[in-house]
């Protein structure tokens, strides 16, 4: 309101002021998404260029393979354990946070017990460097999903600087481990030593958060959030498997080093996965936030948060297309002359899933579980037969092609389905959170 000397009133005033201080708050929560996904990443990018580097290209494509097998497992224990307690316990009471925490950790640690069972005995049993592979990785899985529960735990209370310090921890830790792998010299050392690091960044998370994982309510947590969480597990395994069934697919066509020449391109566009997972962190709860605060602005974040992540996407795949051979030979060694040859399809594929992800998070947000699923499996199917078919066409560098314009496309489904769900919200609102 304004008086008649044109001079504005204090509650006009305090309400520039409060979208301002909200503003800067979103702006905050963000950024620590952004810092803590590139110290996770540190880590990552750390182990995979040992690898790349010390071991050669058929080393680097075994442990490309136990790499896209935990992504999988990843997604299982994101599915039923982090995913719905982000959406249902993001700036709740802190008691009810505390219990849910309590029970989504033990979950994703049981999930890494059981599925990292069967992982050591199935590479037990199959034996040679690939069965050696999936055998550490099997031993180091309960220590990594916990770790990663503690991060979505702390961002959907808004503190996302403890996650960033606890990936930090891991980064710090990992240095001496790398120390001793490398003089071991082999694919199972190097998965050790990650996953040892991650178990002393999991310890670190209890005593940040003063909160035991309880492996016992995590059958009462499954049941809680069956509605959400079973629709997400399939969702988020729809995803890696098709990852996982390219990279098998990619190996049974090409040849295992092919899987490694993918995940040395995967590497050079490192920093930038880093953006687009740690935005992925936060963007949930944030358009949460938004959608129970202004409603009518979730569709003007989602679009902003994908056209920004596109255009920087599309930036940094132009900087690496001009990058010298030496500092390529550098960074990857003898895996980057196969590697470079797919920085352009490459970064079409990661701005193709950065238009997306604006998208994904505003169904998220509005808890439209049966709509995302839907459009996960579209683009999952899209994803296998794009990055298979291309790898029958014209090999690897067809299956990088396959996989861009499979992931261009279905954005564009991501997006319909958006505003499907925003011009319904009304007739199916977002389930409310529920405290114990």
């Amino acid at each position: 309101m304004t008086t008649e000397s044109g001079t504005v009133t204090a509650p006009v005033a305090h309400g520039r002021h409060a979208r301002k201080s909200a503003g800067r708050a979103v702006a905050g929560r963000l950024s620590w998404g952004l810092a803590d996904q590139a110290a996770c990443s540190l880590s990552n990018f750390a182990v995979g260029i040992y690898v790349a580097r010390e071991l050669g290209l058929t080393a680097f494509g075994v442990f490309s393979l136990a790499w896209a097998t935990y992504g999988v497992v990843l997604n299982v224990s994101r599915g039923l354990a982090t995913d719905p307690l982000v959406v249902r316990f993001s700036g709740v009471p802190e008691a009810s946070w505390r219990l849910a925490v309590a029970r989504s950790s033990g979950t994703a640690l049981g999930v890494g017990i059981a599925i990292g069972a069967v992982c050591l005995l199935a590479g037990l049993a199959v034996g040679g460097h690939v069965g050696s592979a999936y055998a550490g990785l099997g031993v180091i899985l309960p220590a990594l999903l916990l770790q990663d529960a503690w991060r979505f735990a702390f961002f959907a209370a808004g503190t996302g600087k403890k996650a960033f310090l606890n990936d930090l921890v891991w980064d710090i830790a990992l240095v001496p481990a790398m120390v001793v792998a490398a003089r071991v010299g082999s694919v199972p050392a190097f998965l050790l030593a990650w996953g040892a690091s991650a178990a002393v960044a999991a310890g670190f998370g209890c005593l940040q958060s003063g909160i035991r994982p309880q492996l016992t309510g995590a059958r009462e947590w499954l049941r809680e959030q069956r509605d959400l969480g079973y629709r997400y597990l399939v969702e988020n395994v729809s995803l890696s498997g098709a990852y996982q069934l390219r990279a098998w697919g990619l190996s049974a066509i090409v040849g295992v080093s092919a899987v490694g020449v993918v995940r040395g391109a995967e590497l050079l566009l490192g920093p930038f996965y880093a953006v687009l997972t740690g935005l992925a962190l936060v963007t949930v709860a944030e358009a949460g936030r938004v959608l129970r605060r202004a409603p009518d602005r979730l569709g003007l974040f989602c679009l902003l948060l994908s056209g920004g992540q596109a255009a920087a996407a599309l930036l940094w795949g132009g900087a690496l297309l001009l990058l010298p051979d030496r500092v390529g030979v550098l960074l990857l060694g003898g895996v980057w002359h196969s590697a470079s040859a797919l920085i352009l399809p490459a970064t079409l594929s990661v701005a193709g899933a950065s238009l997306g992800i604006g998208a994904t998070a505003g169904l998220r947000a509005l808890g439209a579980a049966r709509l995302s699923l839907r459009v996960q499996l579209f683009a999952s199917a899209c994803y296998a037969v794009g990055g298979i078919g291309g790898a029958v066409l014209g090999g690897t560098v067809g299956s990088a092609w396959g996989v861009a314009a499979a992931t261009i496309s279905s954005s564009a489904v991501w997006w319909l389905q958006l505003r499907s769900a925003l011009r319904g919200r009304d007739h199916n609102p977002i389930h409310e959170v529920r405290t114990p």
